[in-house]
């Protein structure tokens, strides 16, 4: 992340004249790149930030830049533990994003001309829509969770007749579904305690594994022999990628062991799947806590250092897909689902509305200029 935040920047240049010939009536930025909201500002060209991060954490993390602290914020249900309030010191000094007058969260909220689009829906996450926008002084408008699935493409791939034949001869609700993402790699020791975890339980499952690059390490390398035998009895291990959508929304899963990637709790909500939550960083912890106190998940518990062992990943597996816990958790999935599906046509529609009036008063201030 670093070295791309580094690209964008060197950029800046180069938007600079594009965006100088274009004259876009709208400018549409993320968070990576507040630089090219600055330039649109100087040219009168209004700019709205497209939120991929969901508004939870965007209000938390406002709250802290605002008020000094993680620990008044008033929804009680989102907090930090003291190993993830040291941890995030240490995270945040890896990526340096540059224009940004006054903190991360808030000062590129700042630069969004009246509204903020945001990744997510009301069902979920309204009331921290609310906060946030009482924060920030602009309307939230959220997108719906903009879920994909890749279809013929992901057919054709490598393993996706094997995932999904693999898959159709489980029980319903049977199997794990494990992923952390693109972005996130679990030490040696983790990788040992969460096979362990899946050996105590003994739950079906298929595990993405996945290393940062120069670095390999296969899984073969990271277990013994032994538990590696145990393990392959049960699920499937890919090394790489995964057809993630569909294997979320096959009738088999009964649950995802996540990062607590926002990405990644959207698609757990829209496919009705609860979450087995082992959160590594920067917004993932309020993800997390927000997916628990929505009644769709369960975290994975830790020491004071961060860390998980089997049974506390055995423990938390079993409530979601053994135990009877694990019915109530996807009933709520399923309905939480069913909002998040219906808003989705809606958000679109007001997404424009919001865009078309801010073009059209950009527009008729142009010509009154001219």
């Amino acid at each position: 992340m670093p070295t791309l935040m580094e690209a964008f920047q060197m950029s800046s240049s180069n938007f600079s004249d594009i965006i100088t010939n274009l004259k876009p009536d709208l400018l549409i930025y993320d968070g990576f790149q507040p630089w090219s909201a600055k330039i649109a500002s100087s040219q009168n060209i209004p700019s709205v930030l497209f939120a991929t991060t969901g508004s939870t954490a965007f209000s938390f993390y406002h709250h802290h830049h605002t008020n000094k602290t993680y620990d008044n914020f008033p929804f009680p249900a989102i907090f930090l533990t003291e190993y993830e309030k040291r941890d995030l010191i240490a995270q945040a000094g890896s990526i340096i994003v540059e224009d940004i007058d006054e903190g991360f969260a808030y000062g590129i909220l700042k630069l969004s001309s009246e509204i903020v689009l945001i990744k997510s829906c009301r069902g979920i996450e309204g009331k921290y829509m609310d906060y946030l926008s009482t924060l920030c002084d602009r309307k939230i408008v959220p997108t719906g969770p903009l879920i994909t699935t890749n279809g013929e493409k992901n057919q054709e791939s490598g393993n996706y007749s094997e995932v999904m034949d693999w898959l159709s001869q489980k029980s319903q609700f049977s199997t794990l579904y494990i992923s952390f993402g693109s972005e996130n790699y679990l030490s040696k020791e983790q990788m040992q305690e969460l096979a362990k975890g899946l050996e105590l339980s003994g739950v079906n499952f298929i595990w993405v594994v996945r290393s940062p690059i120069g670095s390999e390490i296969s899984i073969e390398e990271t277990l013994s022999q032994e538990l590696l035998d145990k393990i392959k009895q049960k699920g499937l291990v890919l090394q790489g990628w995964a057809p993630q959508a569909e294997i979320l929304a096959h009738s088999s899963v009964g649950g995802f062991m996540s990062h607590c990637g926002w990405s990644s709790i959207t698609e757990c909500v829209y496919f009705g799947v609860p979450v087995v939550a082992a959160p590594l960083k920067f917004d993932q912890p309020v993800n997390c806590r927000m997916a628990v106190e929505a009644g769709v998940g369960v975290e994975v518990m830790r020491d004071e250092n961060g860390m998980f062992d089997g049974n506390g990943v055995a423990k938390a597996i079993n409530e979601v897909i053994l135990e009877e816990s694990g019915e109530k958790l996807r009933f709520k999935a399923r309905e939480m689902s069913k909002k998040m599906k219906m808003e989705e046509e809606e958000a679109f529609c007001e997404v424009a509305e919001e865009l078309s009036r801010i073009c059209v008063k950009k527009i008729s201030s142009s010509s009154v200029l001219g």
